[in-house]
């Protein structure tokens, strides 16, 4: 196997690849946003508790990807 698909393959292990992991988790914000919108507008209690949920996922998701992010530290698979 060559050095660059072994970078590759090691690039979901990255800081790189953590951020991007992140920044996508982060972006499902902007749905529970629309969501929650969408729901006060309509005194729908049923979909505000699904928003409120799937915010806590994403919470908890972006946490467990700090965390892991804290523990590459220098470690780099891309930069060793």
């Amino acid at each position: 196997m060559s050095k660059a698909i072994s970078k590759a393959k090691g690039f979901k292990k990255s800081k790189q690849g953590t951020y991007l992991s992140m920044a996508t988790t982060a972006f499902g914000a902007v749905s529970v946003a629309k969501q929650v919108k969408r729901a006060r507008a309509e005194n729908d209690t049923l979909r505000l508790v699904d928003a409120a949920v799937t915010a806590v996922t994403i919470v908890t998701g972006l946490a467990i990807l700090y965390r892991e992010l804290k523990r590459l530290g220098d470690d780099d698979v891309l930069f060793g």
